[in-house]
C-alpha cells in the first residue's frame, strides 16, 4: 500500500492536487488480479447520487476520494457524472464531461485504472482520451449505435448492463416470465448488435443490472443465480452496493435502512457473488469489499468437490 503520508489530509497539503507530483505508469486492464474478484470503486461526481450525492461534487473532493480508494486497494475507479438512481434527470453530455474529465485525467496520472460510467459515446471517447481504459454503460437495452461503433473502433473493454427503459421509466418495466432467463436473453440480443458492429467477445463484460428495472425479489433471484450467466461466456460484474433491496432487507420499524447503513450487507453480497465466480464487484466501500473478495477467493481455493478433490479457484475470469 502507498504511504498514507501522501494521502490528502495527512500532511500540510490542503488540496489533493499537490499529491499528484508526477505521472505514474498507466495501470493496465490486463494486469487486473485473476485470483479473486476485481473491486471497482464508485466515484460519483454528481450532486444527486442516491448514496453520496454532493460529497464529491468538486474537483478537489473527487480527486481526494479517488486517491483514498486507490490507497485502500481498489483495482478500478469507476467515475460518473450522471446519477443513475430511479427517477434521476438526464444530464447533458457537456455538463457530464465538465464534471468528470479533469478527475479522470488527474487520477489516471496517479496510476489508477479508470472506468468511465456514461451513456454518451462522446463522453466515453473524451474519457478514453483523458486516460480511462474501460466503458461502463448503463444504457442497457437502449444503447446507441455510436457507442457500439466507439467500442469497436477503440477496442476497449465494455460493460454491457441489463436495463429496460430509462432512469425515469425503469421501475415500471419489471415484468418478467423468468427474470434470470429473460435478462440473459435480452443481454444476448444486445450483444448480437455489438458483434455486428465489430466488437469482439473478449471486450464484453456483462452486468445483470441489479436495481435497474427489477424489484427486490428479482434482485435476490439474480444474485442467487449468477452462475447461470456463465452461458454467455463473458466476465460478470455485479453491482449491489447500497441499493434499495438491501435497505428493504435491513428495514427497522418499517423504514428502510439509509444508504450508508447498507455497507455491511453489501460486503456480504460481495462475498456471495465472488464465491459464485463473479469477475468483479462495483462498490462504495473499497476496504470491506476487498476483504470479502479475498476471503471468498481463499475459501474457494480449498473448497471440496463432492468426490473429495480440492478445487482451485473461483471459476473463469
Amino acid at each position: 500500500m502507498d504511504s498514507l503520508a501522501a494521502a490528502p489530509g495527512t500532511g500540510p497539503a490542503t488540496s489533493p492536487l499537490p499529491v499528484l507530483r508526477g505521472p505514474r505508469p498507466a495501470a493496465r486492464f490486463a494486469d487486473l488480479p485473476s485470483d479473486r474478484a476485481v473491486v471497482m470503486g464508485i466515484l460519483n461526481c454528481t450532486p444527486d447520487s442516491f448514496s453520496d450525492g454532493g460529497e464529491h461534487n468538486s474537483l478537489d473532493t473527487a480527486i481526494a476520494h479517488g486517491l483514498r480508494m486507490i490507497y485502500a486497494g481498489a483495482d478500478i475507479i469507476d467515475i460518473g457524472g450522471e446519477s443513475t438512481r430511479p427517477g434521476a434527470p438526464e444530464v447533458a453530455a457537456e455538463e457530464e464531461q465538465d464534471r468528470i474529465l479533469p478527475v479522470i485525467g488527474a487520477l489516471a496520472k496517479a496510476g489508477a485504472l479508470i472506468s468511465v460510467d456514461t451513456r454518451h459515446a462522446d463522453t466515453a471517447a473524451k474519457a478514453l482520451d483523458a486516460g480511462a481504459a474501460l466503458i461502463n454503460d448503463v444504457s442497457g437495452m437502449s444503447v446507441q449505435p455510436d457507442m457500439m461503433a466507439l467500442v469497436a473502433t477503440r477496442g476497449v473493454p465494455y460493460v454491457l448492463m441489463h436495463r429496460r427503459g430509462t432512469a425515469k421509466t425503469m421501475d415500471a418495466l419489471n415484468e418478467y416470465a423468468d427474470v434470470v432467463e429473460d435478462v440473459i436473453a435480452e443481454l444476448m440480443a444486445v450483444r448480437g448488435r455489438f458483434y455486428e458492429a465489430g466488437v469482439l467477445p473478449e471486450q464484453i463484460i456483462v452486468d445483470p443490472g441489479l436495481g435497474f428495472s427489477k424489484n427486490a425479489e428479482q434482485n435476490w433471484e439474480l444474485l442467487a443465480n449468477l452462475q447461470r450467466f456463465e452461458v454467455l461466456g463473458h466476465r460478470v460484474l455485479v453491482g449491489t452496493s447500497r441499493k434499495r433491496f438491501l435497505g428493504s432487507l435491513l428495514a427497522h420499524a418499517g423504514k428502510a435502512a439509509p444508504p450508508k447503513e447498507r455497507d455491511s450487507a453489501t460486503v456480504a453480497t460481495t462475498a456471495l457473488a465472488a464465491a459464485m465466480g463473479a469477475w468483479g464487484v462495483r462498490v462504495h466501500d473499497v476496504t470491506g469489499n476487498l476483504d470479502a473478495a479475498k476471503v471468498a477467493a481463499r475459501q474457494g481455493a480449498h473448497r471440496l468437490s463432492p468426490a473429495g478433490a480440492v478445487t482451485t479457484g473461483l471459476g473463469s475470469r
